[in-house]
């Protein structure tokens, strides 16, 4: 084999990927598959956050986020810091939003890495133009209505004095489709020289806040009014402008919306990895999922606690699985041990409640025993009623921060319990821009999984912050134990879930604000 290969690069390898405009289902199969395989990621503002937080915590995080007005980077600073990332790794990311190359700056930033020799790849992206005018019902050609479709930027460089696009020209042009980016604080200026090019002041237009998010916002009006319509709705960036009678095909096309949750932000606390599910299914329901997991689990080795594992002896044995974390660190540390699920034949298996039973059953493992109150305490109250627990071994699979009311109540039966610590639980700190999007865009609905996760709210907030965060929002805590958290907080607890599980909750939530939406529509 070349001993070269099994060299680190000299240079590392840099993929320009676009993440698309605002939904994160959006990115293609080959940007994620980079993402999720890089050693570092230099992002922009509006990549989405789920991208970014649900990448594995080994990956270097690098936010250079630009906003309309406001810059956290200069390019040159953003240039030095591919460089830097160049020398220091063998695969980077430069994630953009929607495509790299279509007023991304991309081009200038791949022709910068070729001047000073890093290997680079293109990864198109779903750019803004096309897929935002879609997710509203307007496509941008139509065999009738449109035979071209335009895309040019409203923004002007700061380099420039005056835009270079020909609006005189775009003015006369007949039968097409104008997309503008960029353009909310040009607009005035953009539709003036249009009618004063010839267009006619009655062509359809719309305008688009926030497209493929379903918060998104969406007006449409004559090209004479659009200036007043930005006015008139507060339009801010991002924002995309689309004249041209495709518009009139809107009300026919219209599909993204009706779903129970739309227009619904939803913050979700838990940590990432076990969040994707909830994520999934938020979105299904047409809620926007505000990532932000307040705590974060990593592996945790515990020798002693498998070593005392391995010295079961007792026909009584059972495992106790209080969460989703635990049943799959303890699986993969199990499997990497032992190869073969089949030891597990002897032991008996208790699961805190049916969302941890139906974790162990993507094992193919049934749980024995189940109580009737999704909590730690009722866990080892019930098996204390239940089960003869007499000189059994328990082995009790938690993580570093777990409470240990089930030990306590398992010993005072007779059992000899064993802790094997599989995880460890801690505080993730907000950066990149998240902690600003939160309070620019902030949540209808807040949902605490546990009590760490109220507590790990304040790690990253102040207290004045958390209050204003809360203001206008509804709290769901999935069970009693997280619900004296937060009241100990100082939060007032909207919804409690019954069962205690994530399910239940979630669909609590969806029948809530249906019924709502349905009172307010009466």
């Amino acid at each position: 084999m070349n001993e070269s290969k099994n060299k680190k690069l000299e240079k590392g390898f840099i993929y320009l990927v676009g993440a698309g405009p605002g939904d994160p289902g959006l990115i293609t199969v080959k940007g994620k598959l980079a993402l999720d395989n890089c050693d570092a990621v230099i992002y922009d503002n509006l990549v989405p956050s789920e991208l970014i937080v649900a990448l594995p915590a080994h990956i270097e995080r690098h936010y250079v986020g630009k906003k309309s007005g406001r810059q956290c980077c200069s390019q040159n600073e953003i240039n030095k810091l591919m460089i830097k990332l160049a020398e220091e790794h063998n695969s980077i990311v430069r994630l953009k939003g929607s495509d790299p190359l279509i007023f991304g700056r991309g081009g200038e930033e791949a022709k910068f890495l070729r001047q000073h020799d890093i290997n680079f790849e293109i990864i198109p992206g779903v750019t803004a133009g096309v897929a935002v005018p879609a997710y509203c019902g307007i496509p941008c050609t139509d065999r009738q209505l449109a035979s071209f479709v335009m895309f040019v930027t409203g923004h002007k460089a700061r380099e420039k004095k005056a835009s270079t696009v020909p609006w005189e020209w775009i003015g006369k042009a007949k039968g097409g489709t104008i997309v503008i980016y960029m353009g909310v604080g040009e607009i005035e200026n953009i539709v003036g020289t249009l009618i004063k090019s010839g267009m006619s002041p009655d062509t359809p237009a719309a305008i688009i806040e926030r497209g493929t998010f379903p918060t998104q916002k969406y007006v449409a009006s004559k090209l004479s009014e659009l200036p007043s319509a930005v006015k008139e709705k507060g339009i801010k960036p991002p924002s995309l402008f689309i004249i041209g009678e495709v518009v009139t095909l809107q009300p026919w096309l219209e599909w993204f919306k009706g779903k129970p949750l739309m227009g619904t932000r939803v913050m979700v606390t838990r940590a990432a990895a076990p969040a994707q599910k909830i994520y999934e299914y938020l979105r299904e329901q047409g809620a926007e999922v505000l990532p932000y997991p307040t705590i974060e689990v990593e592996e945790y080795l515990d020798p002693k606690g498998w070593n005392a594992y391995d010295k079961i002896k007792s026909k009584n044995r059972w495992l106790i699985f209080t969460s989703e974390t635990g049943v799959r660190f303890f699986m993969k540390q199990f499997l990497e041990q032992s190869g073969d699920i089949r030891r597990l034949g002897d032991y008996k298996i208790a699961a805190i409640g049916t969302s941890t039973a139906a974790d162990l059953q993507k094992f193919g493992l049934m749980a024995d025993f189940i109580p009737k109150k999704a909590t730690s305490i009722a866990l080892g109250k019930e098996m204390k009623e239940k089960v003869d627990l007499k000189k059994a071994e328990i082995v009790r699979v938690r993580g570093v921060l777990a409470a240990d009311s089930i030990e306590k109540a398992l010993t005072e039966a007779g059992a000899n319990v064993i802790p094997l610590t599989v995880y460890n639980t801690y505080y993730p700190e907000w950066s990149g821009g998240l902690k600003e999007k939160l309070f620019e865009y902030p949540p209808d609905v807040i949902i605490f999984s546990s009590g760490s996760t109220v507590n790990g709210l304040y790690e990253n907030l102040e207290k004045e912050e958390v209050k204003s965060l809360i203001s206008n929002a509804e709290i769901y805590s999935i069970g009693p134990a997280t619900s004296k958290i937060l009241k100990e907080a100082g939060i007032k607890v909207s919804e409690e879930a019954d069962p205690h599980n994530m399910t239940a909750l979630i669909d609590q939530m969806v029948k809530n604000i249906t019924e709502n939406k349905n009172g307010r529509s009466q």
